[in-house]
Formats: structure tokens, sequence, C-alpha cells
């Protein structure tokens, strides 16, 4: 198997070789080339041909987000973003980025070394798996988008990972005010769940914000996991639905983790529940997503078309946890569309 050819872009000289010489050291990777800024990034993409690019954000002469935006149309390539926490993040991700990690704050060259072990390794290698140009943003009839009737006590659960920020969006940007509350998990690290969530409440018709333990799950809303060392819970109170947000171990390498938030969604709304699972590597949700379904739960799988990674939604599909496959731009009608069958 051919090592993965990877670009690093990156204007800090002691950082842009701090990445080279670590990733390096695994012999899945092979570093053809490091650029200080994206023209030198522009010239060696044309004659290494890399699989991967590592990129950050705040770069001279051209920001990262610009350099997306004009690189992507015409020489799609499979990007992880380094980024400060900073909303931008997302800017980059909605140009074309695959995935991205934190950018480690001040720290000794071993904090440094255990960051590219740790986290860059994984997302790079991922990243050469993805499907890229795979986030077209479909538009579903306007009269999908709307329930038949008032339903009581509905949820609608949603797992992703990789590519799941775009993804996410792509489907709740067309729920109405009407559809039953939603909680999800999106694997992301600690503090950018916060901004996701304030994104996708500005850019939405629904209301959307990071959950805190508590937090009454209503129509309309939206509850996202904090992204860190706590799990989502789906838990019912009386007439209504709560999240409890609160520690735990990983599972499935995942803290916040979908299988955590399905289990509980099964135990918690049985039938009354719709489960989505959405693009990311690995299984996290899989099974949780098979409880949901044994439980009486509709349940939704993105097809391999339009994912950047088909990876928990095919181990959900190969579990006959999947009731409806769908691409990505039919999902929220498909959602509606059960919903008014409940």
């Amino acid at each position: 198997m051919q090592p993965i050819k990877v670009l690093v872009v990156d204007d800090s000289i002691v950082f842009r070789e701090l990445l080279v010489q670590n990733l390096s050291r695994d012999p899945a990777i092979r570093v053809v080339a490091s650029a200080k800024d994206p023209f030198e990034a522009r010239d060696a993409i044309l004659k290494y041909q890399p699989d991967v690019m590592t990129l950050d954000i705040e770069l001279p002469r051209m920001n990262g987000i610009d350099f997306l935006r004009k690189l992507m149309p015409q020489y799609p390539l499979r990007v992880v973003v380094i980024s400060s926490l900073s909303d931008k993040v997302f800017d980059a991700m909605g140009a074309g980025a695959v995935d991205f990690v934190a950018k480690p704050a001040v720290a000794n060259r071993k904090q440094l070394e255990e960051f590219v072990r740790n986290e860059l390794l994984v997302k790079v290698k991922i990243a050469s798996t993805a499907r890229i140009g795979n986030l077209k943003k479909g538009v579903i009839p306007r009269e999908q988008q709307h329930l038949s009737a008032k339903k009581n006590n509905l949820i609608v659960a949603i797992g992703a990972s990789t590519g799941g920020t775009e993804a996410i969006f792509s489907v709740v940007k067309d729920y109405g005010t009407d559809i039953p509350g939603i909680v999800c998990v999106q694997h992301m690290p600690p503090g950018f769940t916060g901004m996701y969530a304030k994104r996708l409440n500005d850019q939405c018709r629904i209301r959307v914000k990071e959950a805190e333990t508590g937090d009454r799950v209503l129509p309309g809303h939206m509850l996202i996991a904090p992204g860190g060392d706590r799990h989502m819970h789906l838990v019912k109170v009386g007439d209504s639905y709560q999240v409890e947000v609160k520690a735990g171990p990983k599972v499935n390498g995942h803290c916040p983790s979908v299988e955590v938030l399905f289990e509980s969604v099964a135990k918690a709304a049985g039938p009354d529940a719709v489960g989505i699972i959405l693009t990311g590597m690995g299984g996290d949700g899989a099974k949780g997503l098979l409880s949901m379904r044994k439980a009486g739960a509709r349940t939704i799988g993105q097809d391999e078309s339009t994912c950047v990674v088909y990876g928990m939604p095919k181990v959900a599909y190969d579990l006959g946890a999947v009731e409806y496959q769908e691409k990505l731009s039919d999902i929220a009608g498909r959602t509606y569309a059960l919903l008014n069958r409940m």
C-alpha cells in the first residue's frame, strides 16, 4: 500500500517543521512538501499532487479560507484544517475542508508531538479515505416541510462525525419550527460546539444551542452535545423530555458518543423517535440506532454517494439499523414523511 502523500501548510516555521517531522515518523505517511503560504502551497500541489493537505487558517498573502474557495472548484483536495478556537473553522468546512483539529495552545515540544500523534495523524488518515465534493446542498419541495398535524412527545436524534458539520446543516436548514425537538451529537473538539450551535442558530429557522443538563427538548429547537469529556443523554420527565450532560468514559473512542445518545433515546422515547445517522468514520451510533429501531423508532441513514466518509451509516446499514437510506438532500423530506405517519 502506498503511503499517504501529505502537504503541510503553516506560516510558522517552527510549527511547520514539527508537523513535518512528527507526521513523517508514521510509515503510512510521506510528507512530500511544506509551504508557508497559499502561493507556495499552490505550486506544491501542482508539483507533488498530495493526497491530503494540512492547512492553517491564518496565513500571509491570503488566508486559508479564501485559498480553499479558490482551490477546491479547480483542484479538489482532501484538506484537514488546523485551527485555533475560532468559528472561522466552519467557513473552512463550508469551503470544502474534510475535517479540522484544534491547534494546541502554547505548548512544549512533547505536547506538540502528542497532538500530532493522537489527533492530527488520525484525522489525516481518515481524510485520505474521504470522498470530496459530496456536500452539495439540496433543496426539498416546500410542501414536505411541515407536519400534517401537531404531534406531541416526538424526538429527532442525529449523529455524525467526519463531514458532519456541513451534513447536519444541510439537513436542519430544511426543518421548520414545527419540527419536534432535536438532540444531536457531532464529534468535535471542546469549545467548538458552542460556536457551531450559534452558527446553526443564525442560519436556520430552528433554534439551536449547546446543551446543558436540564435543558428541555422543545419543538423547533435543537440541542448539540458539548465537545469534551461528557456524554449527552435523553431523559423523560413527566410528559416532556430533558437532557443530561454528564462525564463518562469514551465509547467507541468518542466522548460525547452518538451511541450513548441513541441508546438513551431508545430507552426514553421508544417508538416516538426518528434516528438519523450521517457521514463519519467508524461505527459510533450504529448499535444505538439498532436499539432505537428495535424499540419502534423510525431510522434514516445517509447513503454512500453523498457521504464524505461512508463509515457510521454503512455499519448501521449492515446491522439492519437503517430503515431508509437517503441522499443527504432527501433526509429532511424523509424525516417529515416519517413524522407524519407517527
